[in-house]
């Protein structure tokens, strides 16, 4: 058949320039030491920022929940599957919020990606231009794509780019979108900036906090709260799969806007409401993250950044390293990315890492751009500073080794 012939080439075609992905097995619970495809790895690639995921009250949590409410929801939300718990969740996000959006609402998600395209295709449509950050996530790039405005990216970080943009449109509604932390790379957004043009200008801004929920601002309540900004202009995505230990996402907003949502988010609409059982589970997790266990372990996983980078750039300015080509981007979230290069080396590299017992991802184009492949480290509360000395100690010796290889 030809269309399985040409899948199959195509599939060849990846797998030559080293681009072909591949799924691992894991048999136990999230944490830094798992099992993976029946090998035992530490595991320096969740975004389990907090170490929550594995969490005993949160299991338990999770258990009471279905017990109480079932295990799922048996319909969409506008059936009747919004249960006490998802109205209880929308509350205290909105309340969270409250202090950085007026007449805060919030609306849950089942997944990040969903919120994303629900609130973009929802807001967006001819007449609107919407301003999309050059590196945000997918879910944001196919949001833009599908919501049939007039899209327009800006560089990374580029503010001035931006302004410019922002100045030459005529539209009646704008919408600028951005990542507050970017995922391969694991910088900030210059949001002051970005929102001060956004007030100017009459405009929208999108902030989707997936990598900083949980993890930034006062209590662990964001990035909004880590600038301390506040602004009608402001839409806010937080995600529930990293920080939080569960899944799922909302969307918070002027109460104006949540309605809007309700009624035209196709992605919130026509799908059937995530399980009460999350949204129970999700009040023990806003707990911990808020109360002083959260507060302990961020001051932990700030810790292990610091160090990670000082042993890192240390290795790499020994004589030996400096030829590498190796690049350790600078990072004060949990996201430390090696730049590498090259699909082969990033591959040999993460495969050597895999041989001494750790696990950390080769990250290749379409993620990242042609020619910046990299290790994706990422750090949790969960780690212990031995073994964020282990990695750095074990990159060492898979580079070591290549080079004894080439002589």
């Amino acid at each position: 058949m030809k269309l399985l012939d040409d899948l199959q080439q195509q599939l060849e075609q990846l797998d030559a320039q080293q681009l072909l992905r591949r799924r691992r097995i894991v048999a136990t619970p999230c944490a830094p030491q798992m099992t993976v495809d029946g090998h035992a790895l530490l595991s320096f690639c969740s975004n389990d920022y907090l170490g929550l995921a594995a969490h005993p009250v949160l299991a338990e949590a999770l258990a009471e929940g279905a017990r109480r409410h079932g295990a799922g929801s048996g319909a969409s939300h506008l059936i009747n599957g919004h249960t006490s718990a998802h109205h209880l969740a929308e509350e205290r996000f909105a309340q969270w919020l409250a202090p950085h959006i007026p007449q805060a609402g919030a609306l849950l998600f089942s997944t990040g990606y969903m919120a994303n395209m629900g609130l973009l295709t929802a807001l967006g449509g001819p007449g609107v231009d919407l301003f999309s950050e050059e590196l945000n996530h997918a879910s944001l790039i196919d949001g833009a794509r599908l919501s049939r405005s007039r899209v327009q990216v800006f560089a990374h970080k580029r503010s001035d780019a931006l302004a410019d943009l922002l100045a030459q449109s005529e539209a009646a509604v704008k919408i600028v979108v951005t990542d507050s932390v970017f995922s391969m790379d694991g910088d900030l957004a210059p949001l002051p900036q970005l929102l001060q043009l956004c007030e100017r200008h009459g405009a929208w801004l999108v902030v989707d906090d997936a990598h900083g929920f949980g993890v930034l601002g006062e209590r662990g309540h964001g990035v909004l709260s880590h600038f301390g900004l506040h602004s009608p202009h402001l839409i806010y995505v937080g995600t529930l799969g990293k920080a939080c230990g569960l899944s799922g996402a909302f969307v918070a907003a002027h109460e104006t806007v949540i309605d809007w949502l309700v009624q035209r988010a196709r992605q919130y609409v026509y799908t059937t409401a995530s399980s009460p059982a999350l949204a129970h589970a999700l009040q023990a997790s806003l707990d911990l993250v808020e109360g002083a266990e959260g507060q302990a372990r961020r001051a932990q996983l700030q810790s292990l950044g610091v160090q990670l980078q000082r042993e890192m750039q240390a290795m790499l300015a020994l004589p030996a390293r400096r030829s590498s080509g190796w690049r350790m981007m600078p990072s004060d979230t949990a996201i430390h990315p090696l730049l590498i290069g090259s699909n082969e080396e990033v591959l040999r590299l993460s495969a050597g890492l895999q041989q001494q017992g750790l696990w950390v991802p080769a990250i290749r184009p379409p993620t990242v751009p042609q020619g910046t492949g990299r290790l994706r480290i990422t750090l949790s509360a969960a780690h212990s500073a031995q073994q964020v000395s282990q990695l750095c100690d074990a990159l060492a010796v898979v580079d070591a080794g290549q080079e004894k290889r080439e002589a």
